[in-house]
């Protein structure tokens, strides 16, 4: 059931990338409504119903949610966002689509070994977002990427070289359940936490933490994150380690944006990180009204 719900959430968002594609190039002259919705060669009712299943909320507003005055608003607030998440923990485990994550790093002999001697279980499946390839061990997760143009050769390509010892073998029914959780979370019960298991550098760890602790809906800029972690200098090599996060959305490297708004580079392409961003402002706008 929840495979299937995926799939049609899938089919959405190759639309919605469409229509985020198309405003961002003309997003100067605000078109309307009804030429977005014929820009994705759809009628302007369908259009509103599409928006209503994939976001809950209506295509002005959700697009309102992708301009950079809105993430330029909620960058005044990152100072102190930080500060606050880390003396409270994770943001509040009842809120819809929170997620509990514990991340362990391998160990200096591990990390030398490139994963010699490990079982990796990885699968294709569809998200909200379109389709992602989810690897994990006995230990927990240790790679998600989102497939690019419908080329699943690529980001297979990224598992193999994080982990070019490990022994890869193919096995979607046992990666379904975990991209379930990520993407279908329960609201508000108390579940088990996710397990991260991941390779990285000290420095890499250290920010891949510190992305844990930005809260749903949350944005903070690059100079801030590295402000935060106490080396204020380090932007660009905080961005370095960003880019390399190996779980995509599950450590939310896709909050992270430039100072002046605008949402940057990501993994998953940029039409897909703005869709992720307007998608989680709307969660949170809507638990709110």
């Amino acid at each position: 059931m929840a495979a299937n719900n995926f799939s049609h959430q899938a089919e959405d968002y190759r639309r919605i990338e469409q229509a985020i594609l198309f405003v961002h190039s003309n997003f100067r002259r605000q078109p309307s409504l009804e030429e977005i919705a014929r820009s994705v060669h759809l009628s302007e009712h369908h259009f509103q119903r599409l928006f209503s299943r994939w976001v809950g909320i209506s295509p002005k507003r959700f697009l309102q949610f992708l301009t950079k005055e809105y993430a330029k608003k909620l960058l005044e607030q990152s100072g102190s966002l930080l500060e606050v998440t880390y003396e409270a923990g994770l943001s509040s485990p009842g809120r819809l689509h929170d997620l509990f994550v514990a991340c362990e790093a391998v160990t200096p002999g591990e990390f030398k070994s490139e994963g010699q001697g490990l079982q990796i279980e990885y699968g294709f499946h569809a998200t909200p977002f379109g389709e992602c390839l989810l690897a994990r061990t006995a230990r927990g997760i240790c790679g998600l990427y989102f497939v690019k143009g419908g080329q699943r050769k690529p980001a297979l390509g990224q598992l193999k070289a994080n982990w070019p010892q490990a022994q890869l073998r193919e096995a979607p029914a046992a990666t379904a359940p975990l991209v379930a959780r990520i993407f279908s979370p329960a609201a508000g019960k108390k579940i088990a936490p996710l397990h991260l298991f991941v390779k990285g550098t000290n420095f890499q760890i250290k920010v891949w933490e510190a992305l844990l602790r930005i809260p749903l809906g949350g944005l903070v800029s690059y100079e801030d994150l590295a402000a935060h972690l106490g080396m204020p200098r380090a932007a660009r090599a905080v961005g370095n380690a960003v880019a390399r996060n190996p779980v995509s959305f599950v450590i939310p490297c896709h909050r992270v944006v430039r100072k002046v708004g605008e949402t940057g580079n990501y993994g998953g392409g940029p039409l897909r990180k703005k869709a992720i961003l307007a998608w989680e402002a709307a969660q949170v706008n809507a638990g709110e009204n």
